[in-house]
């Protein structure tokens, strides 16, 4: 453990000063959004809207859809820092249209809040790659990802005690009051995010027709030169969202009704949980050099699975927390992993477009399975429609983490031609030399 630690911190050092200037950008946002996935479902329930929260979802993940597309080619032409700002400016804007609580504002920041969500999720990707070494990127990916769940573990904690105790120091009884003081604080986080955005060194490329970059030539500014393997790169993802966006979003419902917890006792699960995803995502690496990048992340979604049986039937609280634990550390260590592996295995022009079809497809995803939840839920309701649940994802997780194992093992070192051993960082109003994602 001691010996991974040194490694990162070796690694830390020896990022660029935006990559390092980039996490605190993720500290702040991760935050955030934190809070917000934890709590907005539970504080539709205190208003009295939580037979709309299905399709609140759907609503939001279908504004995502719709963006990422065109938010990776406007990254190319205007720079990821600028639309990285853009998707922040949306998603505090959502936050406070949340807090009225009538329905048609509530649908209306869902959508804002996906929208901007979805912007920053495609630009992030490729400005990492644009802004590391490829020999530091495992490192990079993994820090960034395991820095965001401790950030929620944090923000989880703080916010659901401080947001509780303002409440009764104002003398605020609704039910609703905690959530909306914890909105009023994500809306806050989200305008210091932006202000962190616009410390880093500005990426927007020259102006100048003959020198931008390549993916610029493509249709509608997307290039995809090799269409099977940006298929087999996209669905086993694709079909993880399918069996996440109809359950992971729902667990503080299910948690709470089934176990009876108040809030604070709610967040303090899920911090549990991103304490745990965050250290086995630090150890990730470490796994990735035994048994290559694929193998690594075969082996922890695989043995995931087992522990969604016990969190979807286990009737005994400590195991469900256990259960969340283990399955959210095990599922989630692989996903930085692999989007550094995603990224070095198409060529730099290819990237924005892959960044924005993996953000589009996981959008995609979470717009159908809520209303398959919601179908569920009214039709069977809340006992049967969860196990129903829980077995769709168990059998989704299973075929995904099949295919990447027959799709991509021993080509851990099989590197698309055209990826530049050096990452070159773009300086201000510079022309794009950079790999693009």
């Amino acid at each position: 453990m001691v010996g991974t630690l040194a490694r990162y911190l070796h690694s830390f050092t020896g990022f660029s000063r935006d990559a390092r200037l980039f996490l605190l950008t993720t500290i702040v946002f991760g935050a955030a959004l934190s809070l917000y996935w934890i709590d907005f479902n539970l504080y539709l329930e205190s208003i009295g809207k939580g037979a709309a929260i299905g399709w609140m979802l759907s609503a939001s993940m279908l504004a995502g859809v719709l963006v990422a597309l065109p938010a990776s080619a406007l990254s190319d032409r205007f720079g990821r820092r600028t639309l990285m700002a853009a998707g922040m400016i949306l998603v505090a804007v959502a936050l406070l249209a949340f807090l009225p609580g009538s329905l048609g504002l509530l649908f209306l920041g869902a959508a804002c809040l996906g929208a901007g969500s979805s912007v920053v999720s495609v630009v992030q990707i490729p400005y990492i790659a644009e802004h590391t070494l490829p020999d530091q990127r495992n490192a990079y990916f993994s820090v960034w990802s395991a820095l965001g769940f401790i950030t929620s573990l944090l923000s989880a904690i703080v916010g659901a005690e401080v947001a509780t105790a303002l409440a009764a120091q104002l003398g605020l009884r609704a039910a609703e009051a905690p959530y909306q003081i914890l909105l009023t604080g994500v809306a806050i986080l989200g305008v210091i995010s932006l202000g962190t955005v616009f410390l880093l060194t500005s990426d927007r490329p020259s102006a100048d027709p003959d020198r931008q970059p390549a993916q610029a030539r493509g249709r509608f500014g997307l290039v995809i030169l090799d269409r099977r393997l940006f298929f087999r790169l996209l669905l086993p993802g694709f079909l993880t969202s399918l069996g996440a966006g109809q359950l992971i979003p729902f667990l503080n419902v299910f948690i709470q009704t089934k176990f009876g917890l108040d809030l604070p006792a709610v967040n303090a699960v899920f911090a549990v949980a991103s304490l745990g995803t965050a250290i086995a995502i630090l150890a990730q690496p470490a796994l990735a050099r035994r048994f290559g990048r694929i193998g690594s992340i075969v082996l922890v979604q695989g043995a995931s699975i087992p522990f969604l049986v016990v969190l979807g039937f286990s009737p005994v609280l400590w195991t469900v927390v256990v259960a969340l634990t283990v399955r959210n550390s095990l599922m989630n260590a692989g996903s930085p992993i692999f989007d550094a592996f995603a990224m070095e295995h198409v060529s730099p022009a290819e990237r924005a477009t892959l960044a924005a079809g993996m953000s589009m497809l996981w959008n995609l995803g979470w717009t159908v399975a809520p209303i398959y939840y919601s179908v569920l839920q009214a039709t069977l309701g809340f006992t049967a429609g969860y196990a129903v649940d829980f077995v769709t994802i168990i059998v989704l997780y299973t075929i995904a983490t099949a295919l990447l194992w027959t799709w991509f093992r021993g080509t851990d070192t099989a590197l698309a031609p055209n990826v530049e051993a050096v990452v070159v960082p773009v300086p201000t109003e510079a022309p794009a030399l950079v790999e693009h994602a």
